[in-house]
């Protein structure tokens, strides 16, 4: 098999990262050669077996022309060095420059499509250099379908793998907490879900809220939880590469992003068997998943009240949540990291 190059800004923490770290690994594990090129850094905030080439060819631009032009020299030299590579983009950004530095160099590229591919401001540029993939790989049918005809038919749709590790269903009476793992950006609105637990907790008093992840809005939304008088009900917890066993025992998991993919920290907390929440987010990662009133309940997008109404109905039926656990745990089989990466092996072509 060639050798697999990732293609990827950084890896601090977040889904993306975590589905190339466990398909790195899964394939190294094989005997796959693998690389992680870093485009934009050289942080690793998740294990990798040590076999895996992990290289960085340079730290964010800023918009510097001469940054940009410096990076796509590493990379070119290094597909250059490695001819029959694969590279696997996770990154827009990550296409637009492998297709520049790997022209006339005749490498399969496979694209992941990793998020709602309407939220993506510019789309026109993003299709151009789709057009130079072999294989363009989206999360839901809906995101296969947001692209143009001639994109569309490059399309597979495979969505992220679950992998729960070392942490186990729990089966006991669930802490008061609520719990919440993304990036703190704005797609992930946050501030919906401060505003919707300020209310919440009015008549839920012993319950608290813990937010995982880090990103830029930490302290707007930190002052944004003050305003609403949380200071001393919310927990910014700040990415933890064991966020699996610190919140399997949580009374529930709350998703309220605006758009999404497929969200990971959704999938692993469904098939940890914890009561999930989540925004039926436009092309379809959530819904894909969840059973409404099944293995989870789902909310509009934007919806403050709706989610209140969710998650006071969690917390005052026990037993509609113990019921979804069970059912949610079954998640655990389906879209092992093994069959996930079967999956992307069967998109591309063994050289």
């Amino acid at each position: 098999m060639d050798k697999i190059v990732f293609v990827i800004p950084d890896m601090p923490g977040g889904g993306t990262e975590r589905v190339v770290a466990y398909l790195a690994n899964e394939y190294c594990q094989r005997g796959i050669p693998v690389a992680i090129l870093l485009f934009a850094g050289q942080e690793t905030a998740y294990p990798l077996d040590a076999r895996i080439e992990v290289v960085s060819v340079g730290e964010p631009s800023g918009g510097s022309l001469r940054a940009r032009v410096r990076r796509l020299c590493r990379m070119r030299q290094f597909y250059g060095k490695n001819r029959n590579c694969q590279i696997w983009s996770f990154s827009v950004m990550g296409a637009v420059f492998s297709v520049v530095a790997a022209l006339g160099q005749n490498h399969f590229f496979l694209v992941s499509e990793r998020n709602d591919p309407n939220q993506y401001e510019h789309r026109r540029l993003r299709n151009l250099f789709y057009r130079f993939a072999d294989v363009i790989v989206c999360q839901t049918p809906d995101a296969a379908r947001s692209f143009p005809a001639g994109l569309t038919r490059k399309a597979v749709v495979i969505p992220n793998p679950i992998e729960t590790g070392a942490a186990k269903p729990y089966d006991g009476l669930r802490d008061h907490r609520i719990v919440a793992v993304g990036r703190l950006s704005p797609q992930k609105n946050h501030k919906l879900l401060l505003r919707a637990f300020s209310v919440f907790v009015k008549t839920h008093e012993d319950y608290v809220l813990e937010l995982y992840g880090k990103g830029e809005l930490e302290d707007e939304l930190k002052g944004y939880a003050e305003a609403l008088g949380l200071q001393n009900k919310v927990v910014f917890q700040g990415f933890s590469a064991h966020v699996r066993e610190q919140i399997n025992r949580a009374a529930m998991f709350v998703l309220s992003s605006d758009y999404e993919g497929i969200s990971n920290s959704m999938m692993e907390a469904i098939a940890l068997g914890v009561p999930t929440i989540a925004t039926d987010c436009p092309i379809g990662g959530s819904r894909m998943l969840i059973q409404d009133h099944q293995n989870g309940i789902l909310v509009p997008v934007g919806d403050e009240r709706a989610l209140v109404e969710a998650m006071s109905e969690l917390a005052e039926h026990p037993e509609l949540g113990r019921r979804m656990s069970l059912e949610g745990r079954k998640l655990r089989e389906e879209n092992t990291v093994s069959q996930i990466a079967d999956r992307f092996l069967a998109a591309a072509p063994s050289r």
